[in-house]
């Protein structure tokens, strides 16, 4: 009789697993434009602020080389910093709410939504 409990506790250990990865950070992705010119600092903010306004994010200024990107879709909070320079820029997270994390693991959604950004930043910079 004890047997199906224990195999019903490890399904649903198991299945609450899978639904969480290794939070992802972008560190130090390099500046980059089609043209290969060089940027200045306001550039490369204002990709990154518009790259993630298009995403739903939220993106407040804290200051020179530091901005903070807050995504809230229903329930569920993610936030970011994005520390950047003239040759790079990071997606470092920050916290979050309803997304299950839990040390240096998250909701796999989570994920997505950081290598979203970092494309789209990605595009943004290299139209510059």
């Amino acid at each position: 009789m004890r047997l199906p409990k224990v195999a019903v506790l490890l399904v649903t250990v198991a299945m609450a697993a899978c639904s969480t990865v290794r939070i992802m950070n972008v560190d130090q992705a390099a500046v980059t434009t089609a043209s290969g010119k060089p940027l200045s600092a306001e550039q490369v903010r204002g990709a990154i602020i518009l790259a993630g306004t298009k995403l739903g994010w939220q993106v407040r200024d804290d200051g020179p080389g530091k901005l903070t990107g807050t995504l809230q879709l229903r329930d569920h909070t993610a936030v970011v910093d994005m520390p950047y320079s003239t040759s790079s820029y990071s997606i470092v997270f920050k916290s979050s709410v309803n997304l299950k994390q839990s040390g240096d693991q998250i909701h796999k959604n989570y994920n997505h939504w950081i290598q979203n950004l970092n494309r789209d930043i990605g595009a943004q910079l290299s139209m510059l």
